[in-house]
């Protein structure tokens, strides 16, 4: 599947800021990058790094006054799909090490807080089973409300307000999936249908991969219902929205305008 991105943004500081950027499609095994065109303003100094799991890029961007993005791209996605519902857990002792960082506490997900509860609702449950048992009751417990929450929300706080926005729904998966031994990461993605249109999140959870006996695979699920596997454009992964913000100001900046428009052709 095709799937084309148009996203154009700016922001502007009175003095020079560093700001670092991840807003590009993934040039990675599961989507191939059919055409890219990246537009950058004027800067003092403009250097990509690899970001997070070596997915995706990062732009470490130094400027003054208005700088203006602008990104266009064609991208086919090839991902494998599964039936995560089912897939097996792998023991915890069995996860390979880039997984172990996904089990663990972070910024917006607090794990920890929330295993009295995953036991309680989904405790006969177990691997993919339970991944989608959260999913489902995520999808029929919580409200899509924009402006319900702000940089601040965690899942806690999503969790006791039963509403959000695509981040907030994909902080809650995160966050029971650890709280299952399950390692969970946050993706920022692009998808068609997402409403309003916009950069878009899910989580992703590791469990078993069918084709290699003892190994394990990360699966995408969208808590929201608004994308799914075969047409999310991944962006970039981290532990939760702080490792993979789109724009990070290190200083002050305002941000100005932003259009995202994502379909299928």
């Amino acid at each position: 599947m095709t799937i084309s991105i148009d996203v154009s943004f700016a922001y502007s500081g009175d003095q020079p800021t560093d700001v670092l950027l991840q807003f590009e499609a993934a040039a990675i095994p599961e989507q191939q990058i059919l055409s890219c065109d990246t537009k950058l303003g004027d800067a003092e100094h403009i250097a990509r790094i690899p970001a997070q799991d070596d997915i995706g890029e990062r732009i470490w961007v130094r400027s003054e006054g208005r700088f203006e993005i602008d990104y266009k791209a064609e991208v086919e996605v090839q991902r494998l799909i599964a039936d995560v519902s089912e897939l097996c857990q792998l023991d915890t002792h069995d996860l390979p090490g880039e997984s172990v960082q996904y089990l663990f506490d972070s910024r917006y997900c607090q794990a920890d807080r929330m295993q009295s509860f995953v036991e309680d609702e989904f405790g006969e449950l177990s691997g993919g089973k339970r991944v989608m048992a959260m999913h489902n009751w995520i999808s029929s417990h919580f409200s899509y409300v924009p402006g319900a929450s702000n940089a601040n929300t965690t899942a806690v706080d999503s969790f006791i307000e039963r509403r959000g926005i695509c981040r907030d729904y994909a902080h809650v998966m995160v966050t029971l999936a650890r709280a299952s031994s399950i390692p969970a990461r946050f993706v920022s993605c692009f998808a068609p249908g997402v409403e309003p249109p916009d950069f878009h999140a899910v989580a992703e959870v590791f469990l078993e991969d069918q084709s290699t006996p003892g190994g394990g695979a990360w699966y995408l699920v969208d808590a929201t219902g608004m994308g799914t596997a075969s047409d999310i454009v991944k962006i970039g992964v981290g532990r939760d929205a702080a490792d993979v913000s789109f724009m990070t100001s290190f200083g002050l900046t305002e941000f100005i305008e932003k259009t995202v428009t994502v379909s299928q052709s």
